[in-house]
């Protein structure tokens, strides 16, 4: 089993779409049964609420469903619990490897890293207007493309 650990900073807009999008294509792969799948944020500021709105109306029009999924934080059992924890950008990153048990630290991947784009993080949408919620979409489908292509050539 390989488990999966998204995260951005409310975990309400980027990890839980990355979360759902990745999701959806361990489906479709049928690969379900060799996956655990899961998003966080490094603040507690949502915990308990349902993602952003926004990034469930623009998952939901490409037959992505995070209606399920609450908002929690971080915590230290995560680092040994999951093979891979996905930060949405460098702060991110950051956050994590200040608080990451040592030892763990190789688990700890930027998301972009896997997807063949110029873009090197997946910009938060929250405060934006127009597309952003689009824009984060098609760079998580990227990504998680590329993260899925990366763990099954290694299972």
């Amino acid at each position: 089993m390989i488990k999966v650990l998204f995260v951005c900073m409310g975990n309400i807009c980027r990890s839980p779409t990355a979360e759902g999008v990745f999701r959806h294509k361990v489906e479709l792969a049928n690969l379900q049964d060799n996956f655990s799948i899961d998003s966080a944020g490094t603040h507690a500021y949502h915990v308990g609420n349902p993602p952003d709105a926004r990034a469930q109306d623009t998952a939901l029009k490409r037959n992505i469903d995070l209606s399920n999924q609450r908002a929690r934080r971080v915590n230290a059992d995560d680092f040994s619990t999951f093979d891979y924890i996905i930060a949405m950008d460098d702060s991110n990153k950051r956050d994590l490897l200040s608080v990451c048990p040592d030892g763990c630290e190789d688990r700890i991947h930027l998301f972009l890293d896997f997807a063949e784009c110029n873009e090197t993080e997946v910009p938060d949408p929250y405060y934006g207007q127009g597309r952003g919620f689009e824009i984060v979409l098609n760079l998580v489908e990227e990504a998680a493309d590329g993260l899925l292509k990366h763990i099954h050539g290694n299972i």
